[in-house]
């Protein structure tokens, strides 16, 4: 028991050294080489389709972003006025925070 303690201490494992001995460790062996195609697979996979589809998504969007902002920019400039229906934000009672709702922004909402 103790010779067992002092290779642990050294770093060396009890009937780990031969597959052959061991057909817990064959299996775990023959599994390590069959994954390790599949896992170079996906890490060519990860970096050269999954980042640069990320990139362009994240440009697509950056431009739908600024197209829409440039469209709020114009709409301001332009002054167009809002109709108040008379169906529009009804109240019964005002709310403890004021009469506009929690969420509301002048510069959007009417």
């Amino acid at each position: 028991m103790a010779s067992r303690i002092a290779n642990a201490a050294k770093g060396i494992r009890f009937a780990s050294s031969t597959t052959a001995a061991n057909p817990w460790l064959a299996e775990r062996t023959a599994i390590k080489e069959h994954a390790g195609p599949a896992a170079e697979t996906w890490r060519k996979v990860s970096i050269y389709v999954c980042i640069p589809a990320v990139v362009a998504a994240s440009a697509n969007a950056y431009n739908l972003w600024a197209k829409h902002q440039a469209h709020l920019e114009h709409e301001r400039h332009e002054g167009h006025e809002a109709v108040k229906y008379p169906y529009m934000r009804l109240r019964t009672r005002a709310f403890p925070w004021g009469d506009d709702s929690l969420f509301f922004n002048p510069d959007i909402n009417m």
